[in-house]
């Protein structure tokens, strides 16, 4: 592994027993099962070959008499052991692999925090480090769960210096983010944000204004979520009631050019973000009022992505009177939006946008929605397909009080009625 590690930032690897490998996929074994062969391989990777369709051993190439997977628990006791001993006191030799991980994350966090020195190079080499597709997951754990770590790069973070701020936010952005790093890495990030809400709030607003690119306005965004996703209720409360912080969500969601260009990244973690931010009903008319509305459905009539998103943001905002007024007043635009995403976020989504047409429909009667839920192409369709979907009965029940609505305010019970599929009955 050594070899392919950049120079800068050498000495953060671990040397992998190699018999802590899977033969398939190389990477270290979460889940060691033994075939009848007497192979070990990781679960998921021989699950995969078996998949396929093959009836042989990966390594020796016989023929199995059975695929019965077995566990080796010993095996997977030494590597826990190894996985925790690797970060926090490594006892490999310093001769075959440098500096222990230990050594090296605690020289780089001693640089970070040098009153007077500059934090930005070494944050770039731990956001590097932590970036590189070639550095093993491991490796990247060992870095993110140093003894104060999160905290070291979150007091960077609260600081005024513009760059420090920024260098900081990729850091814990690409641990809040990585599909690499374990959930508890992520969780010591919030933890280290949340102990001082408040300033950290303040940067990554900042950052979200004025951030130097898009991509640091991410980090941000992502940093964001992983506090919705992980911190305490008081600490989420805090975040959600932040009136700054919901703006710049908002911004974030929007157009990024001139021509009006919306950023798939950014509209993602952006509408992830209110969408939580929309279950906290202290922050949901503020949320309304800063132009949660009109943004989520200018996502749905484009292909930015994340309708389901963008629909449980909605469905979220009606639940305030703000909210409804925000979606009827734009109605003719806003509900055939709402109509031409339904099958098109998951079920999630589909049942967000029945219950999105129902509220402002049925139960508000608003006429202009009515109107522009019955004039829109493919309504009628939409609905009878969600209703045979397997779909829960109270979005069962919303579709079938529309679908009455459909037929009284349409020029005909089939109008936008185009599927070519017999099978689906109204009744």
């Amino acid at each position: 592994m050594g070899g392919r590690l950049a120079a800068e930032y050498q000495g953060l690897e671990v040397k992998v027993p190699t018999f802590f490998r899977c033969p398939i996929s190389l990477d270290v074994m979460r889940s060691p099962v033994s075939l009848c062969t007497g192979v070990t391989y990781d679960r998921a990777s021989i699950q995969r070959w078996l998949d396929s369709g093959n009836t042989t051993c990966p390594a020796t190439m016989l023929e199995l008499p059975s695929t019965d997977l077995v566990p080796n628990l010993t095996l997977r006791r030494l590597i826990a052991l190894w996985a925790s001993t690797a970060a926090p006191s490594s006892c490999l030799a310093p001769s075959a692999v440098g500096p222990t991980p230990a050594a090296a994350a605690a020289e780089l966090l001693r640089q970070i925090a040098a009153p007077g020195a500059d934090p930005c190079p070494v944050l770039h080499k731990f956001a590097a480090f932590l970036s590189d597709d070639g550095v093993d997951e491991f490796d990247k754990n060992a870095l993110a769960r140093a003894e104060g770590a999160a905290e070291t790069v979150a007091a960077v973070l609260r600081r005024r210096e513009t760059d420090a701020v920024e260098a900081a936010v990729r850091v814990l952005g690409v641990i809040a983010a990585s599909d690499c790093i374990d959930e508890e890495n992520k969780k010591r990030v919030a933890a280290a944000l949340g102990a001082d809400v408040a300033s950290s709030v303040a940067s990554l607003a900042r950052v979200l204004r004025s951030g130097s690119s898009l991509e640091a306005r991410v980090d941000a965004a992502r940093l964001v979520e992983s506090l919705l996703r992980n911190a305490t209720p008081d600490v989420k409360a805090t975040v959600a009631e932040a009136k700054e912080l919901v703006s710049e969500l908002i911004r974030l969601i929007g157009p990024v050019d001139e021509k009006g260009s919306l950023d798939k990244q950014a509209v993602e973690v952006g509408l992830s973000c209110l969408a939580t931010i929309a279950g906290t009903r202290r922050a949901r008319s503020e949320m309304v009022r800063l132009g949660a509305v009109p943004a989520a459905v200018r996502v749905l009539a484009t292909d930015a992505g994340c309708p389901a998103q963008a629909l449980l943001v909605l469905e979220a905002a009606l639940g305030c009177a703000e909210g409804r007024a925000a979606l009827c007043e734009k109605a003719e635009e806003a509900i055939p939006a709402v109509v031409s995403k339904m099958m098109k976020g998951g079920m999630g989504g589909a049942e967000a946008a029945v219950s999105v047409l129902w509220a402002v429909c049925h139960r508000y009667k608003d006429r202009r929605a009515v109107e522009a839920a019955s004039s829109s192409k493919g309504g009628l369709t939409k609905l009878l397909l969600l209703m045979q979907s397997g779909c829960s009965p109270v979005a069962r029940q919303m579709a079938s009080e529309l679908l009455k609505m459909f037929k009284v305010n349409a020029k005909s019970c089939l109008a936008g009625y185009d599927s070519k599929t017999t099978h689906i009955m109204p009744f």
